[in-house]
């Protein structure tokens, strides 16, 4: 088995020392980069399997940096964590909105952060099997698995309301617009649709669209709740929400 190699993009040597030290007597790669520049040469030059991604960098804003790693060859498929020293509610949503797969403030326990980086490896390998599996199929075996796709494609298509799901295509429409969303977003509002007025617990939503219940998402939910929340507020303004907030509880979908 490959030796998950790690991009580690912090400028400050000691914290970037330790994140080494950590990884590497853990049993990963890490490869340190001080600079955005220097991480996107690394990046083109051969991906990693993971990307820990400081936001306060010299040359360039973190949140900046993470979108130009996306639209490299490949990106969009490594998972990025951002590191920063800026806990403020701000930061963690414009992180988590732009896609991230998980957000660490500084002081950091170096055991958490091994821990996150295990579980956002574990969450990667479930969401990517497919290609693993093609590779040792038969064409008349991916021909049967393609006309299951095809017979089950009615399937995927739910409306409830003013919301139009299409799994097949991963697109959610509301009110007839098409939603610009991040794949947790996607997945949140998806799991919501699908059953209107069923009461969801934030630990539900850990569980079926991050694949892991883990404490190291705190709060992540009522994040991306709110950015949903505003983006639907753009296509219907009068509409009122159409997400119920159960409090000390979770979510819900109102029922048409």
């Amino acid at each position: 088995m490959t030796t998950p190699r790690i991009l580690v993009v912090e400028d400050e040597a000691g914290i970037a020392e330790t994140i080494h030290y950590a990884l590497a007597s853990d049993g990963f790669a890490p490869e340190v980069c001080a600079s955005a520049r220097q991480a996107m040469e690394r990046f083109t030059q051969d991906a990693p399997a993971l990307v820990i991604l400081d936001v306060g960098l010299p040359d360039m804003n973190g949140f900046e940096l993470f979108r130009c790693l996306q639209d490299l060859p490949g990106g969009k498929a490594v998972p990025i964590m951002f590191l920063t020293a800026r806990a403020g509610e701000i930061d963690r949503v414009v992180g988590l909105e732009l896609g991230a797969d998980d957000y660490i403030a500084k002081p950091f326990s170096p055991r958490e952060l091994v821990a996150r980086v295990r579980s956002i490896l574990r969450r990667s390998q479930r969401a990517h099997p497919a290609a693993e599996n093609n590779e040792q199929k038969t064409p008349a075996a991916l021909a049967s698995q393609a006309q299951a796709a095809t017979n089950t494609a009615a399937d995927n298509n739910v409306r409830s309301g003013c919301f139009a799901l299409d799994e097949e295509r991963r697109l959610i429409r509301y009110h007839g617009h098409r939603l610009e969303l991040s794949r947790y977003e996607y997945g949140l509002l998806a799991t919501l649709i699908k059953r209107p007025g069923r009461v969801f617990t934030r630990d539900e939503l850990l569980d079926r669209v991050w694949d892991s219940g883990s404490d190291s998402f705190d709060r992540t939910v009522d994040a991306h709740i709110k950015t949903l929340r505003a983006k639907l507020r753009e296509v219907a303004p009068d509409d009122g929400d159409p997400i119920r907030t159960l409090r000390g509880v979770g979510y819900a979908l109102r029922e048409p």
